[in-house]
């Protein structure tokens, strides 16, 4: 794109992404920004890295979201960024989205002792029960996207898993099941709703990915073949060491318990799922020296939580 003089339109938000590039934290920081803002409002972000200059548009075209303007003054780029397409800008662009502070890293706290786990309720030989997730509704996906992007509030997220747990619970027992379960409601994916939960971790879109790959080309035309949008589908990236502030999975069984009396259960996924998902070439590394020692800290998390379960 050609440099302009000067951007044509004021930003609803902006940011200064320094000398990173975008496939070592950039992408992280304009996915930060961009997504608490509503369709159509704009970002803009300054960067002394030549090279986002050709990737970053490779970045917009991917996630659908349209590069207005570029400037530039010495090394410094300003890049003017629409959420969605700009036809998109007009009366919900007004309100202007409260300043997005930096994220910082949470430090983690190990507990020395754990609870012993839970007693299990008895279960019958060959008992029925259902494997991976209920289907959700239109709105339950609506919501999970919404709360992923910072647009809907923890509270109005929880009031809706809700009414999505209780349908699935029960049609789970009108079909007579002898173990329930939540129906992994409240989750985008089975893995990476682990990144959601976690202290420095946070959900990325695949297409945040494009800087990482060897082949950006053959990458962009996966994408493209994937029955949902890549923009929909997120994947977790660590910014620092992981910590578990606030559980997994424990409000999930927790609300199926106010529900029904009939044995629960509540799937995580295993450590090596979440270590190879997790770990990301120059980002990653950053915060751990190898996938030993993020699959150390992984475990450790996991043992927490069983414990707590």
């Amino acid at each position: 794109m050609p440099h302009a003089e000067r951007h044509r339109l004021p930003p609803d938000a902006r940011f200064d992404g320094g000398d990173l590039d975008c496939g070592n934290g950039l992408l992280l920081l304009i996915r930060q920004h961009i997504d608490p803002l509503a369709p159509g409002q704009l970002l803009e972000f300054t960067s002394t890295e030549i090279s986002v200059e050709a990737d970053f548009p490779a970045w917009c075209r991917m996630t659908g979201n349209e590069l207005v303007s570029v400037t530039r003054r010495d090394r410094q780029r300003s890049f003017l960024v629409c959420k969605g397409p700009l036809a998109a800008r007009g009366e919900r662009a007004a309100a202007r989205p409260a300043a997005v502070a930096p994220r910082a890293v949470t430090p983690v706290h190990v507990p020395t002792t754990l609870p012993p786990p839970a007693r299990v309720a008895p279960i019958p030989p060959l008992a029925v029960m259902g494997i991976g997730s209920w289907p959700r509704p239109r709105w339950m996906l609506a919501a999970i996207h919404e709360h992923l992007e910072g647009r809907l509030s923890e509270a109005d997220f929880e009031a809706t898993a809700e009414d999505a747990t209780r349908l699935a619970v029960q049609a789970q027992l009108r079909a007579g099941v002898d173990v329930v379960t939540d129906g992994e409601q409240r989750r985008d994916n089975y893995a990476s709703f682990v990144g959601s939960r976690l202290d420095n971790c946070q959900l990325i879109p695949l297409t945040d990915l494009l800087p990482l790959v060897d082949d950006p080309a053959t990458f962009e035309a996966e994408m493209r073949s994937l029955d949902v949008p890549a923009s929909q589908v997120r994947h977790p990236a660590l910014f620092g060491r992981l910590g578990r502030s606030r559980p997994l999975a424990v409000h999930e069984l927790d609300a199926v318990r106010a529900l029904t009396d009939t044995p629960v259960k509540i799937a995580l996924p295993g450590p090596y799922l979440l270590t190879r998902i997790m770990w990301m070439e120059c980002i990653s590394d950053r915060a751990y020296r190898s996938r030993e020692d993020l699959a150390g800290d992984v475990v450790r998390i996991l043992r927490e939580e069983v414990h707590v379960l």
